[in-house]
């Protein structure tokens, strides 16, 4: 599902492969989440008699009293939720549950068997907690009791007659929540009811159950809806849409004049067959200008885009056509309006088989960028891309596009051009990459959802052709392999596991821009415009359903990668349904942010039908929404249009520049002069494609802005203009940023000065970057036996040093076997040293040389 946290399957469940959950688990996770109470239920729900305080490990002694008058009840009816924030590890327990009679005599509920009893994990249990351990409550033992887990419902029957007039309980977190990593997220209310909702008598077999309809109170009115929220310093939010305009949408993309193309899902998993004439992609528009939206069209409607994730548009230069993509596994299709009624027309594939249907860990949305290329990316249910013929696709490096090892694994992110050719992987082993951002300079940012619960989602820079390490790249074992064989002899702190989770102490895999913790990552953009204040601008916008919130993450070059802190942008401080499911620019400099509004997130369940919200983030003063008209006709018009902060525009101002050719030199000449870098950058990819294209390049080749030098690198190399040319003449930058993209310019390059540059390269290491490491480690592939022996003989007597064991430790030929093993026997090599030294040599493929060093190392520890 769009907005998707499998938090309760990926962290507790205990199978081989967490990233895939039985359909039996599906469906006892849909039927929990469809019988909960209080999120979900309908208005003939009836009202609780007793709804506790949230519970969390805050609370003293992780449970609180209950006592509720229960005379003349026929049933009783004991209901967990998540308290609706969406998180989970929520382990509850009904403790000394008792039924006493006026004169006080009591009888434990658990001699009497229940009517039905559902939970969204797990079983619910008597004397167990959810997961078949005793019952613990704060460290202690519960003497009696029923185990179970958020969300839930137990149900009994009143024998006829009784005498019984109160139900006494305790009701708290059990130890098997609250022990775990993510046990401080744990938070579960409890309630009790007299009448069975429609859903409980549906789970019992009595009854067909309804769709549950979210309760429908004031707080979730559209009315209120900015009540719930939290603006980020110098923002302002309003409410730009809302039901019924649309109802949950999975992404967005707001087109030149400000209108907003939804992907509005209704049929997602469990939900499928909801709305039995197919889901929908519309246009909604603000057609006065207000900041509201007050006209919907429905640009299409067909079980085809069932659960679709990602929609691009691209318009026509005359504004009589517009192509669309919209992703849907296990296809990809080009909607055309042919005659510009905002109606599709025709329908075409662009790529199939790609990914599992009816999974948010599958195709995801294209982006256009500033080279005239299309972005976009598959989660670890893609499996691989075919054409529209069904032919499977390979790469420009020559590997069939699948994520078999050979050599990708798991989530991938690719590049394209907008007819499908010239296919390339750009990074792989991602768990869940659910959608990729590009900025002017061509540099590539991603967020990635880790193995749900584990406090371990990150945000990427995407070093091109990188391995991100979700899974061990000889193997293919999961994270929690590593992470096992790390707590072996003594347990390492929670902190530390990102670290095992994306693999980070193996050689070949990138590094880490940011770690944010538990959470759903969604969509993702860069803020390239000037109407937000300063500290948003140029900065990556991201959306995390799971916590409820829109951030900004800034960056600061560190050598050849960077460092980022956290900014928010729009927070669902107190309305938890608020679940941002993607972020674009208008052209206006404001955000648009698609909200999904459900009271949960995740295991593929969808809780709320009947809301779906759009937000705008603008500032105080800017609350009209009055978009600047393009004109496109000129190339001095053109160049204003590509530097809107609105792809769309963008694309619009690009495409009509590269058809004026060398007529729109001088405009673009114009911009690329300016004093902003990033105007310069996106003058720049268009320059260099004109025939004098190789004059640009030169000029910006030398010029004083390391990001226009790294422009200049990528466009020699995205448009066949002397690669190897540039990459020798910047071998030797003063950047290690630069050099990083000499780095992966030098990938599979058949020059046979190629392995005498990368020597030169490697000679700059200074043995603390990472990211230039790992640049070092993708340039030498297939070359990697010439390049190490260049690195050898330039470094001479000199290479034995922290930089220079670095470059061992990265490197896969058989030559470094005997170093590393010289590193292991090394008295004065620290013990962690030793491990890594030691666990390289698993890079290495069978040789001679490998297993005498390991032979040597086994004879030393004698």
């Amino acid at each position: 599902m769009p907005p998707r946290v499998l938090q309760q399957f990926s962290s507790e469940v205990p199978c081989a492969d967490p990233v895939e959950i039985t359909h039996m688990q599906i469906r006892r996770l849909f039927i929990a989440l469809l019988f909960t109470t209080l999120p979900l239920l309908g208005a003939d729900t009836p009202k609780a008699a007793f709804s506790s305080v949230i519970v969390t490990k805050k609370t003293t002694g992780h449970a609180v009293d209950v006592d509720v008058d229960i005379t003349g009840w026929k049933q009783l009816h004991l209901a967990v939720n998540d308290a609706g924030d969406g998180f989970n590890t929520d382990w509850a327990d009904w403790a000394e549950p008792r039924l006493v009679t006026a004169d006080g005599k009591e009888t434990k509920l658990t001699d009497l068997k229940w009517t039905a009893a559902t939970t969204q994990w797990g079983s619910v249990r008597v004397g167990a907690n959810a997961g078949g351990m005793p019952l613990q409550i704060a460290g202690k033992p519960v003497a009696f009791g029923i185990g179970t887990h958020a969300n839930s419902l137990i149900s009994f029957a009143l024998s006829e007659g009784h005498k019984f007039t109160r139900f006494k309980a305790r009701a708290g977190l059990d130890n098997g929540a609250t022990d775990q990593a993510g046990g401080d997220s744990a938070s579960v209310q409890f309630q009790v009811f007299a009448a069975a909702p429609a859903q409980i008598a549906a789970a019992a077999g009595t009854a067909k159950a309804p769709h549950p309809v979210a309760v429908a109170g004031p707080e979730r009115e559209p009315a209120n809806a900015l009540a719930g929220l939290d603006a980020g310093a110098g923002l302002k939010a309003q409410l730009f849409a809302a039901e019924p305009l649309l109802l949950s949408p999975s992404n967005i993309e707001v087109d030149h004049l400000g209108r907003v193309w939804v992907c509005e899902v209704m049929n997602y998993r469990g939900r499928n067959g909801s709305r039995p004439e197919g889901d929908r992609i519309l246009v909604i528009e603000d057609t006065n200008g207000d900041g509201q939206a007050d006209k919907q069209t429905v640009f299409y409607q067909g079980r085809d885009v069932d659960s679709a994730l990602g929609i691009c548009v691209l318009p026509s230069l005359d504004g009589k056509s517009t192509r669309v993509i919209v992703s849907c596994a296990p296809n990809v299709f080009i909607f055309t309006d042919t005659d510009g009624d905002l109606k599709s027309d025709k329908k075409e594939l662009l790529f199939t088989n790609v990914g599992t249907p009816q999974h948010d860990h599958s195709t995801h949305a294209f982006v256009f960028g500033p080279d005239g290329k299309l972005y976009w990316n598959v989660g670890n249910t893609g499996k691989g891309v075919s054409d529209k013929n069904g032919n499977p696709i390979t790469d420009l490096a020559g590997n069939v596009v699948t994520d078999k090892g050979q050599p990708y694994r798991q989530g991938l992110v690719f590049r394209c051009n907008p007819d499908g050719s010239e296919f390339e992987v750009l990074g792989h082993n991602f768990r869940n990459n659910y959608e990729v951002a590009v900025d002017s300079f061509g540099s590539l940012w991603q967020s990635d959802n880790d193995d749900d619960g584990n406090r371990s989602v990150r945000i990427n820079f995407v070093m091109e052709f990188g391995n991100y390490g979700y899974v061990d790249e000889l193997t293919g074992a999961g994270w929690g392999t590593a992470w096992k064989k790390a707590n072996e002899k003594t347990k390492l702190p929670d902190d530390d596991k990102p670290l095992y989770h994306w693999h980070m102490h193996d050689p070949g895999v990138m590094p880490t821009l940011l770690v944010t913790g538990q959470g759903s990552p969604t969509g993702i953009t860069v803020y390239e415009g000037d109407l937000l204040p300063a500290p948003f601008r140029n900065q990556v916008i991201h959306c995390d359903a799971g916590p409820n919130v829109v951030r900004a993450y800034p960056v600061k070059t560190a050598g050849a990668g960077y460092t980022a802190s956290i900014a928010p942008v729009l927070t669902g401080t107190r309305d938890k349904w608020f679940r941002p499911a993607d972020v674009c620019v208008a052209p206006d400099g404001s955000l648009l942010v698609g909200d999904w509004y459900d009271p949960g997130v995740g295991g593929h369940a969808m809780g709320d039908l009947a809301r779906g919200r759009v937000f705008r983030v603008t500032v105080p003063g800017a609350e009209k929404y009055t978009m600047p008209k393009l004109d496109l006709a000129s190339p001095a018009g053109a160049v204003t249009a590509l530097k809107s902060p609105n792809l769309t525009a963008r694309y619009l101002g690009y495409t009509a520049l590269k058809n004026s050719g060398a007529k729109a030199e001088a405009e673009l000449l114009k911009l690329y002069k300016s004093d902003n870098a990033r105007l310069r950058a996106r003058a720049l990819w268009l320059l260099a494609q004109l025939p004098s294209g190789k004059a640009h390049l030169a000029a910006a080749l030398k010029d004083a802005d390391a990001d226009i030098r790294i422009t200049a690198l990528r466009a020699a190399r995205r448009y066949n203009l002397d690669t190897h040319a540039a990459t020798a003449q910047l071998v030797g930058d003063t950047s290690p940023a630069v050099r990083r993209e000499c780095a992966v310019a030098l990938r599979h390059s058949k020059s046979a000065d190629a392995p005498a540059l990368w020597a030169k390269l490697a000679q700059a290491h200074d043995g603390q970057d990472r990211w230039y490491l790992e640049a070092l480690g993708l340039a030498a592939d297939r070359n990697e036996a010439a390049c190490f022996a260049a690195w050898k003989n330039a470094a001479g007597a000199n290479w034995n040093t922290p930089a220079g064991r670095d470059i061992v430790w990265r490197s896969r030929v058989p030559a470094a076997a005997p170093l590393l093993a010289q590193f292991v026997l090394d008295a004065k090599t620290s013990g962690p040293d030793k491990a890594r030294f030691l666990r390289a040599l698993d890079f290495i493929p069978k040789c001679k040389e490998r297993d005498d060093a390991l032979a040597a190392i086994a004879l030393g520890a004698l």
